[in-house]
């Protein structure tokens, strides 16, 4: 008879909705503060470029236009759409987690948000950019590393806020509210 230990097989455990909500807030304001300070200061790019980039996928190219403006329509259609998308990754990657009993070890979790992040990078300045093209401008190191955390942060922060069911189906951790 085999011993499996912490095996990590498909289930059918559904993840802690609201806990992959507030791991996607919190992923993406530390990706936000990370990538505006790789692009300000390691890569010397301005750091006003990626809001532009982000708001054309809703507003149009128009959005690259006059990137040395900053209208506030620019910023809160780049915020609306990096934290939508913060958001549904996370929720992403937490069903990847739940599913996959990925939530026994907080480095497990930390690997998992690392291919995870990485994956995020590959589809979107790869992929992406046959829909986004000015998405390929951005194809550098500080963006594969500031998605790489974003990933870490997210499995990390799910882990912490995740409500753990005991066995008599209660929850064992307290809110974050």
């Amino acid at each position: 008879m085999e011993l499996h230990l912490h095996s990590h097989h498909f289930t059918h455990r559904m993840p802690d909705w609201r806990a992959a909500v507030w791991a996607g807030m919190i992923a993406g304001a530390v990706f936000l503060v990370l990538g505006a300070f790789l692009m300000a200061v390691v890569t010397e790019q301005d750091p006003r470029v990626p809001p532009h980039m982000i708001a054309a996928i809703i507003l149009g190219r128009g959005a690259l236009q006059s990137m040395d403006a900053f209208p506030v329509g620019i910023v809160v259609a780049a915020l609306a759409v990096h934290f939508g998308l913060a958001i549904l990754l996370a929720v992403i990657l937490s069903l990847i987690i739940a599913s996959f009993n990925l939530d026994s070890s907080l480095p497990m979790a930390s690997l998992v948000g690392v291919v995870f992040g990485l994956a995020i990078y590959l589809v979107n300045f790869y992929g992406m950019t046959r829909f986004f093209p000015w998405f390929s401008d951005a194809r550098n190191w500080a963006n594969g590393l500031a998605h790489i955390v974003f990933g870490v942060v997210a499995a990390d922060a799910y882990m912490r806020v995740e409500r753990k069911k005991t066995r008599s189906g209660e929850s064992d951790s307290g809110d974050v509210s």
